[in-house]
């Protein structure tokens, strides 16, 4: 499930890298499809049947090399809320314009490329052969991949959560409404007007337990209070009126200028000439009163911050999406009864593999015999074929025929050149000789 706005950028400096002895003796959760896609790009101009022979060897080096256990997920039935995304990806992967992108009907889900789901039933054959276990997701594969790893099935292969939670203090809760902010494949669009940073320093301002309710609160209009992220303005100086305690323009310390001139400040004091000294270029006060005044502008400029971000997303019709919410907060992506999938890992089913190689040597053993094959020949082709047959072989005849009268004739001449005829008209002649007195 695919999230836009460069989101996977902001949790790159996450990742860990792991080296194969990683996933041994772990289970591995591995998307089919995102197999099939690779093929696609990778090798599919190259090798017959590629998605068999990629499926086949990772397989093989995942449960012997690597001493993994693969656990394929394949998808079940895309949400109608994805259709624009997947028609978009086919139009990109088979290089057509995305001008001419038409929009998806409401409502409907759009079946799957015909070809794929081809690829996806034979590569599944194939891995029940192998003895592998295979689970289908309800919708998404992604979903049901890491439902597993939740519940402790599965190892998170390179994101860690804590670590993200960590590094940029955000939890689940937080990511969905990253993805609902910035797009995803069931909303391309998302919120207008909000990319990753606006939508990262958004979410921030709530915890996990409020963001999502909150989200629904703005997205039906209501502008909610915030509370600054940072150092707030003490609630004993919110309702005192403001008063301007008068700074030198001189040093820019609290006083005024004509003390300053006659006596230095406890900020100037200086035993080398009387007065304060000339402030320099960009000076700030330190005083209390400077550091109030500055942190009430600061949160009064992230309040108006927060309500612009509140009316863009008030904009937005039906946000967030109820359906999209409950779909990326289901922990119940598979269908599985009891205590959850059953998982098994069987030998390769031998037997299967030689009945089908029975049946293929029955077929061939009964065209070679005279069957007749489902694409057979019509009466017409078949007559026209030997007519041609018959055609070359009496020509052949008849060439043959004239050269042998042509060398006869020739052969009183010399002994030399009678030793040569008769070795081409001999029955032993090479193919290419043969091709030549055929076709001159």
């Amino acid at each position: 499930m695919g999230v836009g706005g460069h989101f996977w950028d902001l949790l790159k400096p996450y990742a860990r890298t792991e080296d194969f002895d990683f996933l041994r003796d772990k289970r591995v959760a591995v998307d089919l499809s995102f197999w099939i896609v690779q093929h696609e790009t990778a090798i599919r101009a190259h090798t017959r049947n590629p998605h068999l022979r990629l499926t086949f060897f990772r397989t093989i080096n995942l449960f012997s090399k690597f001493g993994a256990f693969p656990v394929f997920v394949v998808d079940g039935t895309p949400s109608p809320l994805k259709s624009q995304a997947r028609i978009a990806r086919f139009f990109r992967a088979s290089g057509i314009d995305l001008s001419s992108l038409p929009v998806a009907e409401e409502g409907v889900s759009v079946e799957r490329n015909r070809a794929f789901v081809k690829f996806i039933k034979e590569c599944v054959e194939l891995l029940e052969l192998l003895g592998m276990p295979i689970l289908k997701a309800k919708g998404e594969a992604e979903a049901l991949c890491a439902q597993l790893n939740k519940e402790g099935q599965e190892p998170f292969e390179c994101y860690n959560i804590s670590h993200v939670e960590a590094g940029i203090g955000l939890k689940r809760r937080h990511l969905i409404a990253i993805s609902l902010l910035v797009g995803n494949d069931h909303d391309l669009n998302g919120v207008q007007g909000i990319g990753i940073d606006t939508a990262l320093r958004f979410v921030k301002c709530f915890s996990e337990d409020e963001i999502l309710t909150r989200l629904s609160e703005i997205g039906r209009g209501n502008t909610l209070p915030f509370q600054y992220l940072g150092d707030s303005v003490p609630s004993s100086h919110k309702n005192s009126p403001k008063k301007k305690i008068p700074h030198c323009s001189l040093c820019g310390h609290p006083g005024s200028k004509k003390v300053h001139l006659k006596l230095a400040c406890d900020n100037c004091s200086s035993s080398t000439r009387d007065g304060c000294m000339q402030k320099p270029a960009g000076f700030k006060c330190n005083c209390s009163s400077c550091d109030l005044d500055r942190l009430s502008k600061e949160q009064k400029k992230n309040e108006n911050w927060q309500i612009k971000v509140c009316q863009k997303i008030a904009m937005e019709q039906n946000f967030p999406n109820a359906e999209i919410v409950e779909m990326y907060l289901s922990n119940n992506n598979g269908d599985f009864s009891g205590g959850g999938p059953n998982l098994a890992w069987k030998g390769p089913q031998t037997e299967m593999l030689e009945l089908k190689e029975m049946k293929s040597k029955r077929k061939k053993s009964g065209l070679e015999a005279g069957g007749t094959p489902l694409n057979s020949e019509s009466p017409t082709t078949r007559s026209v074929q030997l007519s041609i047959k018959e055609f070359y072989r009496s020509s052949k005849v008849l060439t043959q025929a004239k050269m042998g009268e042509n060398l006869a004739e020739s052969s009183e001449n010399s002994i030399g050149s009678l030793k040569g005829k008769q070795k081409t008209s001999s029955p032993t002649l090479s193919k290419s000789v043969r091709r030549r007195l055929l076709f001159g």
